[in-house]
């Protein structure tokens, strides 16, 4: 196979026209021809430096039909959400599915399941097991070490986890949303090289200059790519782009070609671009992915042009999987694994008996993942604490998914939501069911269709129910992923006519028993400080 196009030379900040020859997969030769401006300019392809596949509502097979489309040729996927549901075989899974496919998923050993001692998970990833994971040529790093506590402190299980990466000498991913200063450089000194939570310019800027390579996020719910931008001026070398969470409404529509087209739009050096975009991923994790040179793997994507990134083919290892706009990765028979054992609920398992009308209350913020702590005023009818729809302060629940028990309730504030109630079994890290609602019926149906369907997400209002069912561990729909992303956008869409002014109500949901981002989140067992790193009570 020749390709005629503009090869675009990262390496050496150069743009030349080229005749490019495919052999048994490899790059065999590249030859310089006459400049020719009207050929498609050839890249190597883009890579998304950290990214929970699960999220995507898809097996690995689906997302990666999806992801080719926009130029993704390799992810850094951290399977986390699917080890704290089903453990070990959770990851088993998403290395055997991913590897059906032409498609470079490199995942790696995921250090933090469960997420925390304060929730209740499915399964358990242990030190053994790490080292087991660390052992295979298919896990590539130790994901994110959420656990920034026991990293700055040494805790001794934290840091058995980091000395097996080191041993096997894998970097460490970190995860440390708002670490500055002294306890930046502690956290930094016991291992992890990456962070993907920055949420400001001078957050990052403090982190790079520690060591630490920052992956600019833009998934579907946390959004910090105008806030950190600017630091590939200066520091090109030490920038890459990710999604972490993205649904699939938005993987149908984009990946990282969106985050290239928005940093040069902004002005940002093309070159710069594509080196996060396409190679310091590749360089950081020693990934076997071709950097479109001689003897390379035939990794690469044809684009339209320089400016918005349209892509025109993708590449892997010489295999053309995405022409125009369509996937040409056929579908597989995915199989159904899953954890789901609760009973179903009644509407008074979700009543709080009332203790006074003031009460702490979740702020949900649009793009974020932090959630601040502010106070309010619940209504209070026969005894019992209700929503006060006037200020938008609705009910949230955390139901356990993995066994019975009583449903945690507490209050959240920016659902916006005006009737009925959503609910997912995609709730971060652990995955129980979670429930934003206006009263106790719609949250108890909404719940319950979910236990019914062993896992997806929901929305009622009124007579009207919708359900997108996620079999697989409750967070994964093994069907076409474009029929998935046809399902969300209605579901999505449902949301927003109750109410929801967020961008995305079901991303966001997801995010509010995430103990791990400060500072008030739920749990299945309870409302929790994430600043104190301990439980607190709803009531004032």
């Amino acid at each position: 196979m020749t390709i005629q196009a503009q090869l675009v030379d990262i390496h050496h900040r150069q743009i030349r026209s080229v005749n490019l020859s495919v052999e048994d997969g490899q790059i065999s030769k590249i030859e310089e021809i006459a400049s020719d401006s009207s050929l498609p300019y050839l890249l190597p392809g883009f890579i998304d430096a950290h990214v929970h596949v699960e999220s995507s509502m898809l097996v690995p097979s689906e997302f990666a039909r999806l992801a080719v489309v926009h130029g993704t040729v390799a992810t850094i996927s951290d399977p986390h959400e699917i080890a704290n549901v089903c453990g070990m075989e959770g990851v088993e899974y998403m290395i055997a599915n991913g590897k059906q496919v032409p498609f470079h998923f490199f995942f790696g050993a995921p250090s933090c399941v469960p997420a925390t001692p304060f929730e209740t998970a499915g399964g358990e990833i242990n030190a053994q097991d790490i080292e087991k994971l660390m052992s295979r040529s298919e896990i590539l790093y130790l994901a994110e070490m959420m656990n920034w506590p026991g990293a700055v402190n040494r805790d001794p299980i934290v840091m058995e986890k980091i000395e097996i990466s080191k041993k096997y000498g894998k970097p460490i991913d970190g995860h440390a949303p708002g670490l500055m200063g002294e306890l930046a450089e502690k956290y930094v000194s016991a291992g992890p090289s990456t962070d993907h939570e920055c949420f400001t310019y001078e957050e990052g800027l403090g982190k790079i200059k520690l060591g630490m390579k920052i992956s600019i996020r833009e998934g579907s719910a946390a959004k910090n790519f105008e806030a950190l931008i600017d630091l590939i001026d200066e520091y090109p070398e030490m920038i890459m782009f990710c999604s972490d969470d993205k649904h699939p409404d938005n993987l149908a529509i984009s990946h990282i070609n969106e985050l290239a087209a928005r940093a040069v739009a902004k002005g940002k050096d093309v070159f710069d671009v594509l080196k996060a975009a396409c190679l310091n991923p590749i360089q950081h994790y020693s990934l076997p992915v071709g950097r479109l040179r001689e003897g390379d793997q035939a990794d690469f994507i044809l684009v339209k042009d320089l400016e918005k990134f349209e892509v025109l083919g993708t590449y892997i290892q010489g295999q053309k999987v995405a022409e125009d706009g369509k996937t040409l990765i056929p579908r597989i028979k995915n199989e159904v694994i899953n954890n789901f054992h609760t009973s179903l609920k009644k509407p008074e398992d979700f009543r709080i008996s009332s203790s006074g009308t003031k009460v702490r209350i979740i702020e949900a913020l649009d793009g974020q993942l932090i959630t601040p702590e502010i106070k309010g005023e619940i209504l209070v009818k026969n005894g019992l604490a209700e929503s006060n729809l006037a200020e938008d302060i609705l009910k949230i629940t955390v139901v356990n998914r993995y066994e019975d028990a009583s449903p945690a309730v507490a209050f959240i504030k920016n659902f916006g939501l005006k009737s009925g109630a959503i609910a997912s079994s995609v709730g971060h890290d652990s995955h129980n069911i979670i429930a934003v609602g206006v009263d106790d019926e719609s949250i108890c149906r909404a719940v319950n269709i979910l236990i019914e369907a062993k896992g997806g997400i929901s929305a009622v209002t009124g007579e009207k129910e919708e359900v997108l069912p996620l079999p697989v561990g409750g967070i994964m729909s093994p069907e076409d992923g474009y029929q998935v992303a046809e399902a969300y956008t209605r579901i999505d869409r449902m949301a927003k006519e109750m109410g929801s002014s967020l961008n995305s109500p079901f991303m966001t949901l997801s995010f509010m028993a995430l103990l791990v981002i400060p500072d008030l989140k739920l749990s299945d067992k309870g409302l929790f400080d994430g600043k104190r790193f301990k439980f607190t009570d709803v009531f004032l």
